[in-house]
């Protein structure tokens, strides 16, 4: 039996409970950055969330471009540097010399209901041009949720929520500690983010998995988000299967330009007749409520790529670089127009 004097006793427990808490909490910031730099290059995303290395402060006559759309933009199978915004950031730079920064925002499985919370989650990368690229995620074929699309891809993590602070190692250990352990790997169907996380060795994979079952239970005990919002937008400029669609590029829009920013809207390459439709009507709702605004443009490359073209497209959706490159090319001209360059 213990000789300590009851208060001593209850001094020693917390202590203790506090030392095993920062171990914890420590041991999770550690191995959740180890594990973003091992894959914000090939698969994941940075300690911020977004593709590729976190960015610095935006110099002096720098423009900076966000580029926000589904697993398109974020360059689903590919390695960071072969998505579009990489793409598109290589060939503004080589047309006017070390001017544009251009930020991958691509949230896989994210429709157009994400773009205006994007916006203002990232509103820090002080953004002059925003890039909305995304029409498949809110059509049916590719997702469950069907044409309203209410997922929030960044914000199902109540740390993101907090902080701006995005954890992988949730993502990438509740998908893949058993293929680690087993050596194996796990299908996943499109839409669903998957890292291919090397990084974890089988010596690793047991210390990192009680790491990730420490931080599975912060969604249950901080209130879920609402999946259906209680007032969706919608725009009557289109019809009623696509007004919830243009009623959120509508918003995200008018977030934008009242702060500034100059917009691109672009049709992505046309994928099926649902998708043509779509992009009638938001292109309608384009030309009536934004005609007159310079600051806003649209692009169509609907017809750019032949998606049944599985050397373009390897999964019928889904660009191969070269595919990228090309999407990209088409962006460099609205981009400098809106920056107010040239080539």
């Amino acid at each position: 039996m213990s000789t300590l004097p009851p208060r001593k006793r209850a001094w020693f427990v917390m202590v203790t409970l506090l030392l095993t808490g920062t171990f914890a909490v420590t041991l999770f910031a550690v191995a959740d950055v180890y594990a973003h730099h091992r894959t914000q290059d090939v698969a994941g995303v940075n300690v911020w969330g977004y593709r590729g290395a976190p960015v610095s402060r935006k110099r002096a006559g720098q423009i900076r471009v966000v580029m926000l759309g589904g697993s398109t933009v974020f360059g689903w199978g590919l390695p960071a540097d072969e998505s579009i915004p990489a793409f598109l950031e290589r060939r503004l730079n080589a047309t006017v010399p070390a001017k544009f920064s251009v930020v991958n925002l691509g949230a896989p499985g994210q429709g157009a209901y994400g773009f205006a919370f994007d916006l203002k989650d990232f509103e820090a990368l002080d953004y002059d041009i925003v890039c909305l690229y995304e029409g498949y995620n809110d059509v049916g074929p590719y997702t469950q949720r069907g044409i309203n699309n209410y997922l929030l891809w960044r914000r199902g993590s109540p740390i993101f929520r907090w902080i701006g602070y995005y954890p992988i190692l949730p993502v990438v250990l509740g998908e893949k500690a058993q293929a680690i352990m087993s050596g194996g790997s796990t299908a996943v169907p499109p839409g669903t983010v998957r890292f291919d996380a090397t990084l974890a060795r089988r010596t690793a994979a047991g210390a990192i998995g009680t790491v990730a079952g420490l931080t599975a239970g912060l969604s249950s005990n901080s209130g879920a988000l609402s999946p259906i919002p209680s007032t969706p937008a919608v725009d009557d400029e289109c019809i009623p299967t696509w007004r919830r669609y243009c009623g959120s590029v509508r918003d995200a829009i008018d977030w934008a330009l009242a702060r500034g920013k100059r917009v691109i809207f672009v049709t992505q390459p046309y994928i099926s007749d649902a998708h043509i439709e779509q992009q009638a009507n938001v292109a309608a709702m384009l030309q009536a409520r934004y005609a007159n605004e310079q600051r806003v443009r649209y692009l169509n490359l609907g017809r750019l790529i032949d998606l049944r073209d599985q050397r373009v497209a390897y999964d019928g959706l889904h660009l191969v670089a070269s595919g990228n490159d090309t999407i990209a090319a088409k962006l460099v001209d609205p981009v400098l127009a809106a920056a107010g360059l040239s080539r």
